[in-house]
């Protein structure tokens, strides 16, 4: 690659020499020093980045890229967006901490503005750190409301890194920390183009989803299970939107048995499908809905947990059993009402949707077409995956499901050389840029996809 700021200076006002030599050291430190999550430590070269702002990063070398992963999907309304900076600097000013028993004003104000947006009698939020331990709080929430211990989540899914969220979470990360004791059960949901049910239709795939999940309920005993937690859209697993008439039907089945449905919006939520929570596609309401992620894109950690009126009655003349030291942290608070702000002013959610429907939709489709190596593509809004195959017929991965192959990473790496950071898991390239996206962008970013996945063709 070759530096593609012209000015050769960084958005944050470094010389691009000076950028490359604070990188330099920033990655020797980084070596000697940082334990990087989910990797080998000695295996791994990780991307210094040095500057951002909107869809762009720029990394230790002064390269320019297009942002196509939302860092961990989670910048929906990009970088450095000055509404959101300088609300964290106008509240650090004034109030930087504050203990979690006392109310304080850009807490209670985040709370309404998510209140508002959740469906339903979603009218409390109870602030966590981050996604994980939103759905450990959600979980132990609806083990008190119900009395039960059980919790369903399907396959193919991700909840995060704690214990209770990595034993719901349903990939390969799971099994190094999964002894069996944790009271979780899992199911296969619904991915008509991996079918675990033979399915040919849609609507066979819905059926047949939920009769699996039926029978999983009666032989694990309705009667024991506290919960059912499914990301309305998945997202790290490979963003299977569920089909017609099938988060209908978990919701159904959750109340005949009267068990609590949590839907885990912490990827899906803020925009990221074009709505402002995924499971307003479904027109279902959820008893608990777990956020992170995009409700302040990352720019301070903050997570939470959306509860109904009858769970959040569970704990009005009882103690709820549960708190964190930065719980509705000001900081992370502020951040969040100045996102969710800017969001709703400039139309961002909006854009997701438009960009969704009128660039990235059907330039995929194009490309599934031209590629030998794409086996499908789907989404919704700036969350689409690319679905790399071996064979269009066999559909065997290009990669095996829990790691990556060579063919995968020739991808990866002609995406990057040409500008662009992708995100990519197992057998999948993920179309993920920040909500704020423009048609010129998006079109720039599917060119070197485009042309990246020629790699895998070759590889065929």
């Amino acid at each position: 690659m070759t530096l593609t700021n012209e000015a050769a200076t960084l958005p944050n006002g470094l010389s691009a020499d000076a950028a490359r030599a604070e990188a330099a050291r920033t990655y020797e430190l980084d070596r000697a020093h940082v334990f990087h999550s989910w990797s080998a430590q000695a295996e791994i070269s990780p991307m210094t980045i040095t500057a951002s702002e909107g869809c762009y990063v720029w990394d230790g070398d002064g390269n320019r890229l297009l942002d196509f992963s939302s860092m961990l999907v989670n910048t929906n309304i990009g970088h450095q967006h000055p509404k959101v900076v300088a609300a964290i600097q106008a509240q650090a000013a004034k109030l930087c901490t504050v203990a979690p028993q006392h109310a304080n004003d850009a807490r209670s104000e985040a709370a309404r503005l998510i209140a508002e947006r959740t469906p339903g009698d979603l009218n409390k939020v109870f602030f966590t750190n981050g996604g994980a331990d939103a759905v450990e709080h959600a979980v132990r929430m609806a083990r008190l409301h119900t009395g039960r211990y059980k919790v369903l989540s399907r396959y193919r899914s991700y909840h995060g890194g704690t214990e209770t969220a990595v034993n719901l979470t349903g990939d390969p990360r799971r099994w190094p920390n999964d002894h069996g004791n944790a009271g979780i059960v899992h199911f296969f949901g619904p991915f008509l183009y991996r079918s675990r049910f033979y399915a040919t239709t849609e609507a066979e795939e819905t059926e047949r989803a939920l009769d699996h999940l039926r029978e999983t309920v009666r032989m694990e005993g309705p009667s024991t299970i506290a919960a059912i937690i499914l990301e309305s859209i998945p997202g790290t697993a490979g963003i299977m939107i569920p089909p017609p008439g099938y988060i209908a039907g978990v919701r159904a089945l959750c109340d005949e048995y009267g068990i609590v449905f949590i839907a885990d919006e912490v990827m899906a939520g803020f925009g990221r499908s074009g709505r402002w929570f995924s499971i307003d596609h479904f027109d279902v309401v959820p008893d608990l809905l777990t956020f992170a992620k995009g409700v302040n894109s990352g720019y301070v950690p903050l997570g939470g947990v959306a509860i109904n009126d009858a769970i959040a009655e569970t704990f009005a003349h009882r103690a709820y059993p549960g708190g964190l030291t930065y719980s509705g942290h000001p900081l992370a608070t502020a951040a969040a009402v100045a996102t969710i702000t800017a969001m709703a002013e400039e139309g961002i959610v909006e854009n997701a949707a438009r960009v969704g429907a009128e660039v990235i939709g059907p330039r995929l489709r194009e490309i599934e077409a031209k590629h030998a190596c794409v086996g499908e593509v789907r989404g919704a809004g700036v969350f689409w995956a690319v679905e790399l195959v071996k064979d269009k017929q066999t559909r065997e991965p290009l990669s095996p499901y829990g790691s990556s192959s060579p063919a995968v990473n020739a991808v990866i790496a002609a995406c990057k050389q040409n500008g662009l950071l992708p995100f990519a898991n197992f057998n999948r390239i993920h179309v993920v840029p920040p909500c704020i996206v423009t048609d010129e962008q998006a079109h720039a970013g599917l060119d070197i996809l485009d042309a990246a996945l020629d790699a895998g063709d070759a590889a065929l």
